[in-house]
């Protein structure tokens, strides 16, 4: 039985973002990290005295997570990076495609950062499908490209046993799910969950709970849909916002849900009529989330 109902949200951090993306609950820190794309920023909130640092970026940075070493590494529209506690950056993977940015990511448990790219024009349906990619990245460096037929890379997030994998290639408005293999690598692509053509708005960023559900950012459809491990949609949480983009569990005990949101696709009249656009909102105590992982990179650079 699917629950519908207007989520009880709270504003973590009233902002304007062109295309909030990617929280992520960093609790070396007790930080949220989330980024503005299209803003070159990389956000540091504190949530108990909601204070949130800025970090600029010299190119779009699709998502940044936390790296064991301290510091994070960085989704960039011409590759990889990482960033150091002081500040310096150096390249992990330098591919710069012209027309391609850097999208979403995720960090698996074994520590590696599974990333995503698109092409520009894919965000206003300027042209044919294709074009971006995800890959695999180890904390050794090497990089595999898991898939090369894709979109808009998108939500990736795992079973609580580690032994399922969901991704969002968004135009698809699927969620699939793979198998992952004893090496960590994922085999058996497959829907998970299929968007019926009448339900407004395309699935988006995503996080997998404690009890294995799946919740998920409809972009354009102002809701969180929130999925069984069997697929089922068995909630919706109406938010005032048309654009939200991804959803992650922090706080104390990972109970409260926070998600990211845009302002980029609205008009000026839109705007105007949905002033918590481009903000993070929570939604407090909505479920237990799973921890998070660094990134395995190691200590920084000139550390021991």
């Amino acid at each position: 039985m699917t629950s519908d109902w207007a989520a009880p949200f709270e504003v973590a951090f009233r902002a304007s973002a062109q295309l909030g993306e990617g929280p992520t609950w960093d609790p070396a820190t007790a930080t949220l990290i989330w980024v503005d794309i299209l803003g070159c920023e990389v956000h540091r909130l504190s949530v108990a005295s909601g204070r949130d640092v800025t970090m600029r970026t010299a190119q779009h940075v699709g998502a940044a997570k936390p790296r064991a070493g301290g510091g994070l590494v960085v989704n960039l529209r011409d590759g990889i990076g990482q960033y150091d506690p002081d500040g310096a950056f150096r390249w992990l993977v330098h591919d710069p495609v012209d027309g391609r940015r850097g999208n979403d990511a995720a960090v698996d448990a074994a520590g590696n950062l599974w990333a995503g790219t698109m092409r520009y024009a894919a965000a206003t349906n300027q042209g044919a499908e294709g074009g971006g990619t995800l890959i695999r990245l180890s904390p050794s460096g090497q990089c595999v490209t898991v898939l090369d037929d894709v979109t808009i890379s998108n939500g990736t997030g795992w079973s609580p046993d580690g032994r399922l994998m969901y991704y969002v290639d968004t135009p698809t408005r699927r969620i699939d799910v793979f198998t992952v293999a004893g090496s960590g690598s994922v085999v058996g692509r497959r829907p998970f969950v299929v968007l019926a053509p009448d339900l407004p708005g395309s699935p988006d960023g995503l996080t997998v709970d404690a009890d294995g559900c799946v919740w998920v950012a409809l972009w354009g459809g102002a809701a969180l849909h929130r999925y069984t491990p069997e697929g089922d949609l068995d909630r919706v949480l109406r938010l005032p916002v048309d654009y939200p983009t991804a959803c992650a569990f922090g706080g104390q005990h990972l109970r409260d849900l926070y998600v990211t949101t845009a302002t980029a696709a609205l008009g000026d009249g839109q705007l105007a009529g949905q002033p918590l656009a481009g903000s993070v909102l929570v939604i407090p105590d909505a479920g237990v989330g799973l921890p998070g992982h660094a990134f395995a990179d190691g200590p920084p650079a000139g550390g021991s």
